[in-house]
């Protein structure tokens, strides 16, 4: 009866998978990327291989102020510290979207160029049925500030700059039925001499919890049921 009950429940949270990388890999999350540069073009030639999934410590260029996950064990960091032109993306479609929320959380780390085309942050949830963004925000170092709540961008070590994780959450109740892709993008600067990089946590229907584990869907369904059947055992006796 619990097999049938999961099976049967399944397709009411079908969604993101591994939105809070939690199975320590970039399962079902595609890689790609190449190099920003000149006036500020993108030539995608592939995934740099600058993007990992990281454990619970500190982010060593906010000057050990940030966290590197937000919830659980793992978070994805996508591009890194170094430079060369590069820029990283990870993204995730999913299909025939069913919750009434999407919540997500992420934070920026950004090197000073001194100049324009700085290293750069895009995060962008797209409606794919009618092409529409959901959610849409882009920053370079300069702009951070202007584009961020006050107070949340802030000094890192020499020429580094982060924001505070910011958690998103989105009503989703009017796209239900609709296919759905988040794309976040990390980026050198143009020139080629500063990084800059980026944090994505707790992807997905239910929200994230700061410092904790971050359920997936089928998690709290399988919890729940557990729970049903531990009352049903305390009745019995």
């Amino acid at each position: 009866m619990i097999i049938a009950a999961v099976l049967s429940a399944a397709p009411a949270f079908a969604g993101f998978i591994n939105g809070g990388f939690e199975d320590g890999n970039f399962g079902n999350w595609t890689k790609d990327g190449g190099s920003y540069s000149g006036s500020g073009t993108y030539s995608y030639t592939g995934d740099p291989g600058k993007s990992a999934i990281v454990t619970q410590g500190k982010d060593y260029y906010s000057g050990n102020n940030l966290d590197m996950v937000y919830g659980g064990t793992y978070a994805a960091r996508v591009n890194n510290y170094d430079w060369n032109f590069h820029f990283s993306t990870i993204s995730q479609t999913v299909t025939n979207w069913q919750d009434e929320k999407i919540y997500f959380a992420w934070a920026a780390v950004l090197e000073n160029p001194g100049h324009s085309y700085a290293g750069h942050f895009s995060l962008t949830l797209m409606d794919i049925n009618t092409n529409t963004a959901l959610y849409d925000i882009y920053f370079d170092y300069y702009s951070a500030g202007t584009t961020l709540p006050t107070g949340t961008w802030k000094d890192g070590i020499s020429g580094w700059k982060y924001s505070d994780w910011q958690v998103v959450d989105l009503d989703t109740s009017a796209v239900k039925g609709h296919d759905l892709m988040l794309t976040l993008l990390a980026s050198d600067c143009a020139a080629g001499g500063h990084g800059g990089y980026a944090y994505l946590d707790g992807f997905g229907a239910a929200p994230p919890i700061q410092g904790g584990e971050v359920p997936e869907p089928a998690t709290m369904v399988l919890f729940g049921l557990g729970l049903l059947g531990l009352a049903g055992v305390s009745r019995k006796k």
